[in-house]
């Protein structure tokens, strides 16, 4: 029977030096009160100490809050993650050779801590190839200090693939809603069940212990058996949150709508107006197919959504997201993870294993940097750690995978008149080198299974090919060689078809998209 305990009661029991394992998505489902405490022991008696920290997605809020909370030297020794952008102190650590860093595919992360759980000795998958986690390229290795291979090339029938090695858990801090007086636990209020199950059976399976935060005890035989997520044999501790702590993400303590305990009406979003967003996002509308299974990238992809709102072919679609969510409206900004109205909710490894199977038609991402052999970087830039998240996972495995984003940065400013897209004044940064600081995305690797892959700028769309990089569509008013090649630092294929974008993207109103070019 699990133990009822304080936070800090709770952290007392954590060893120096041993691996602990958090759950998390952004700000939700993550304990915060134990690891804030967890943090506050350090800071005042040094201990817990030297830990290695396991987490499988970005956790925190982009300051001091969630994985923000380890980022003090001498507490970790060690990082094993799939997102760094929301833990800058863990970051900073890491660019200073403070500690050792890796960053490993957040897809196959949750993968292995089911397999570890399972008594594996680790992960074999594709996913990862050619990319910057292939140990023949830097092995997600962050810095210099890292020197321990975690990921090695192995051939299995035939085929090239990855193993990801386990490791052991030892402390798994995991978080519900409810607490039943046998520990069993369930999730009724929470956005995202993420892998508490997984990551609290892989710390048993080892032997460790698992600290579990609540929103609340209730009584034994209470739960619905159907809702319990993870079961009382695997919990060993149990901290109840204090009242109006416990928030479902990291912008709202608590929305029905997130959980499923209530749909909301949605009305119709306001329409973007006509600028570079808006033309992006359209242009790579046309690419929906009927019943679509979509993956949005944040940021630039969000826009799609819009879009096909105004042209009322949502219905072409349903999107998902990495955290578990089938269906209804992802959430932005602080929210993202969870959504509005979902209509499934996937532990975070079946969610992965859908993506790595090939379930999305379509994912739409973010262009951050792009090169001539159609690599794409949204990881590394110089000092700054922002990690890999899901994205290798969802765009090899994506039936297809549209890239989004303007072709420079830092300053853009462009205006739509009487149909033609000019350029008022170009970005300081171009986004389309000759090669990219870190492979997020590996061109190489998606010529060798025939995916097919778009890059949709404003000004123009690019395609990869066999023969690599082609230049296909330009904009209404746009110069070939001053608007677009000389903001390139490498040279295109150029389509002996080379066309005009569809003149409905850059007029107002709505362009009337429907199935048949849709589904091209």
């Amino acid at each position: 029977m699990a133990k009822v305990v304080t936070a800090a009661e709770a952290v007392k029991m954590i060893p120096n030096g041993v691996c602990v394992g958090i759950t998390g998505f952004a700000g939700s489902g993550h304990a915060e009160v134990i690891t804030s405490e967890l943090e506050n022991q350090f800071l005042s008696e040094g201990h817990p100490r030297e830990l290695t920290l396991f987490h499988c997605a970005g956790v925190g809020d982009g300051k001091t809050k969630g994985v923000g909370h380890f980022g003090h030297e001498g507490l970790i020794k060690r990082v094993i993650g799939g997102h760094y952008n929301l833990a800058p102190r863990v970051v900073k650590l890491a660019v200073e050779n403070k500690i050792e860093a890796y960053n490993f595919p957040q897809g196959t992360l949750a993968q292995l801590t089911r397999d570890m759980a399972a008594g594996k000795p680790g992960t074999v998958t594709r996913v990862g190839l050619k990319t910057f986690v292939d140990p023949r390229v830097e092995g997600g290795k962050l810095n210099t200090k890292t020197q321990e291979d975690l990921v090695e090339v192995i051939e299995l029938l035939g085929q090239e693939c990855l193993f990801f090695k386990g490791f052991n858990v030892d402390v798994a801090i995991i978080r519900a809603t409810s607490a039943d007086e046998r520990g069993n636990l369930s999730i009724e209020k929470e956005a995202v069940s993420l892998e508490i199950f997984s990551m609290a059976q892989a710390a048993k399976r080892f032997g460790g212990i698992v600290i579990a935060q609540v929103e609340r005890i209730v009584s034994a035989g209470s739960l619905n058996p159907k809702l319990v997520k993870v079961p009382g044999i695997l919990v060993d501790y149990i901290v109840v949150a204090p009242s109006g702590e416990q928030w479902q993400t990291g912008g709202e303590l608590y929305n029905p709508a997130y959980s499923g305990e209530a749909r909301i009406p949605v009305g119709q979003l306001e329409a973007m107006s006509l600028d570079e967003r808006k033309i992006i996002a359209r242009r790579a509308a046309m690419e929906l197919v009927p019943n679509a299974a979509v993956n949005l990238g944040i940021g630039m992809p969000e826009g799609i959504a819009m879009i096909a709102n105004e042209e009322g072919i949502g219905n072409l679609m349903t999107l998902t997201v990495e955290a578990g969510g089938i269906g209804g409206i992802p959430a932005g900004g602080a929210n993202f993870g969870a959504s509005t109205n979902v209509e499934a909710l996937l532990d975070q490894p079946y969610q992965f294993d859908f993506y790595d199977g090939g379930g999305l038609d379509i994912a739409f991402l973010g262009l951050a940097q792009m090169d001539k052999k159609g690599n794409i970087n949204v990881s590394k830039f110089g000092p700054k750690i922002a990690g890999c998240g899901g994205f290798i996972n969802i765009t090899q495995n994506a039936k297809k995978v549209v890239f989004c984003g303007t072709m420079t940065a830092g300053g853009l400013k462009t205006q739509v008149n009487n149909g033609q897209l000019e350029i008022l004044q170009d970005g300081k940064i171009n986004k389309l080198i000759d090669s990219v600081e870190q492979i997020t995305f590996s061109g190489e690797y998606a010529q060798s299974v025939n995916q097919p892959v778009l890059y949709i700028t404003e000004r123009a769309v690019f395609e990869l090919t066999s023969q690599g990089v082609m230049l296909t569509e330009i904009a209404p008013g746009i110069d070939l060689e001053n608007d677009v090649l000389a903001h390139l630092e490498f040279t295109p294929l150029i389509s002996s078809n080379l066309k005009t974008m569809d003149l409905r993207i850059f007029q107002n109103g709505p362009m009337n998209i429907n199935v048949p070019q849709a589904a091209k």
